[in-house]
């Protein structure tokens, strides 16, 4: 089973909130924000984690950036290595207050196809190598991966307070709270506990794919480096209903067109009509049991699985889908959020699908039958912030 490791974290010093300096995830962040993030702080990670710029030379720049920061005290690195203990306290997309805990540490990087370490879900290629240039570049994971852990009672042992080192409120309403873990026996437990059971990557796939890559690449190097490198920064989640909080990715269609839509799906599911889309559907959604199709204009139309034509397709509103439209040139795209994906009607779709959340024990059947889910099926939130902790591959 894998590794699951402390390291010396190396974390903003308490003269920089972390208000002023954190960011989003990479892959979530546009040009205008990142922009806005860069403008309001001279020290906010994007200016390592999303360099400025389109050159091959932006990414030696934020690797300087990366070790005047921590040559000037901006950075601060823990004496000993420890995990930390990762808290968000946020109201999720049904209007109930949550609050999960995972932690951060250094997770082992093992070969595609290892039963240590599985995908959870299929997943469309990226051919950008930015994370792979910034990671050659820095030597440093900037943010972490979100692995799930199959072992049961991980998240009791996090229940426990430990020290406080920084706490963040976000725009969206999400409190991040981070807490260092520096007692050794507790240290211990928690890596044991980690890897005993397979963990399955629940997000960012591809910075886990990329670390694989760089592993491989310095394997013959530098001895320090090439250890560091069979790592990567990682948050660990039990997989169980209190640690985690799984949202929607909803389908948007940009063909074929509306009335064709509806009428391909209205011979896999039940159509009914459900009035005006509103922000209340997505709980009526789970009420009724249904997925809920809008047209342009905001009409909207329930769909009830018909149990006769779904007969061995897995308890997925993704992977219905998938089957129902199977062979017939949907064009499809993805988005979280209800008002997101309204937006998206505004700009020319022919209809989006409203989808509900993929369960916590459909997540755990499909790890433990060792099977993957369709892309885009789970969303999980809230996102992990970039900036709190970093993981050094060279420590200066």
């Amino acid at each position: 089973m894998p590794r699951f490791e402390p390291f010396r974290a190396l974390r903003y010093a308490p003269s920089h909130p972390l208000a002023d300096v954190i960011a989003p995830p990479y892959d979530v962040i546009d040009r205008e924000q990142r922009d806005r993030l860069a403008a309001s702080h001279r020290r906010n990670i994007v200016h390592i984690d999303v360099p400025d710029g389109t050159d091959p030379d932006r990414y030696r720049r934020a690797a300087a950036l990366l070790a005047g920061w921590t040559t000037d005290g901006t950075f601060v690195r823990d004496r000993v290595p420890t995990f930390t203990i990762y808290r968000m306290s946020f109201t999720d997309d049904l209007g109930r207050s949550r609050e999960t805990s995972g932690v951060l540490g250094a997770l082992e990087v093992v070969d595609a196809g290892s039963p240590e370490v599985l995908p959870h879900e299929r997943t469309t290629p990226k051919d950008s190598t930015d994370r792979l240039d910034l990671t050659r570049a820095t030597r440093a994971n900037l943010s972490p991966v979100w692995g799930l852990s199959l072992r049961r009672g991980l998240a009791g042992l996090l229940a426990e307070p430990a020290e406080p080192v920084g706490e963040v409120a976000t725009p969206e309403g999400v409190s991040h709270r981070f807490e260092r873990v520096t007692d050794p026996r507790r240290i211990a437990d928690i890596s044991t506990a980690v890897a005993a059971e397979p963990v399955l990557i629940a997000d960012g796939h591809h910075r886990y794919s990329i670390s694989r890559t760089y592993r491989d690449e310095v394997r013959d190097t530098n001895g320090v480096l090439a250890d560091a490198a069979r790592l990567v920064l990682t948050h660990v989640a039990e997989l169980a209903e209190p640690s985690l909080s799984v949202a929607a990715i909803h389908r948007v269609y940009s063909s074929p067109a509306t009335e064709v839509l509806i009428h391909r799906l209205s011979q896999w599911f039940h159509a009914e009509t459900a009035g005006s889309a509103r922000p209340g559907v997505l709980a009526e959604m789970r009420e009724r049991g249904s997925l809920c199709f809008v047209a342009p204009g905001g009409d909207a139309t329930w769909l009830t699985p018909r149990e006769d034509r779904f007969a061995g397709v897995r308890d997925l509103d993704s992977a219905r889908l998938e089957a129902a439209l199977e062979g017939s040139g949907a064009a499809v795209s993805y988005q979280h959020g209800y008002g997101e994906a309204m937006a998206r009607l505004r700009d020319g779709a022919t209809g989006v699908v409203l989808i509900r959340p993929v369960s916590v024990s459909e997540i755990l059947r499909t790890a433990t039958e060792g099977l993957l889910m369709p892309p885009k099926s789970t969303f999980f939130t809230p996102k992990l912030l970039t900036g709190p902790v970093i993981r050094e591959l060279m420590p200066a």
